[in-house]
């Protein structure tokens, strides 16, 4: 299969193996796990709508449903928390987080400012 740049690498998908869902006990296997989860990396990353997924991804509806059953179900969440519990280990002592102090501010003529009322009363 001819990888696209959005696809796992090998050694990105070694990481991820080990923490993928195991197939159902009923019903059919599930399709190739890292071949959906390259379409699923597809789509997010172009932004393109899920029906122009390229044909080596497998079927849309697959990579779809499958990429919006593991993010109401909490797969998504779970594997990116044992993935985030390795690197947590690795840093030790030396851990630290980032956090974004970012402010946004409401322009004067914006609703419900406190601007706006002032302004208001004075007329």
């Amino acid at each position: 299969m001819v990888q696209d740049r959005h696809d796992l690498t090998d050694a990105e998908w070694l990481l991820l193996k080990p923490l993928m869902p195991a197939h159902p006990p009923q019903g059919h296997r599930w399709a190739d796990h890292r071949t959906v989860i390259n379409g699923i990396l597809r789509q997010t990353r172009t932004g393109s709508p899920w029906r122009d997924l390229p044909e080596r991804y497998g079927r849309w509806e697959t990579v779809y449903g499958r990429h919006r059953r593991w993010s109401i179900d909490g797969t998504w969440e779970n594997i990116l928390d044992r993935l985030r519990a390795g690197c947590d280990e690795a840093e030790g002592d030396q851990w630290t987080t980032s956090v974004d102090s970012t402010v946004n501010r409401a322009h004067r003529t914006a609703p419900d400012s406190a601007m706006t009322a002032s302004c208001s009363s004075r007329s």
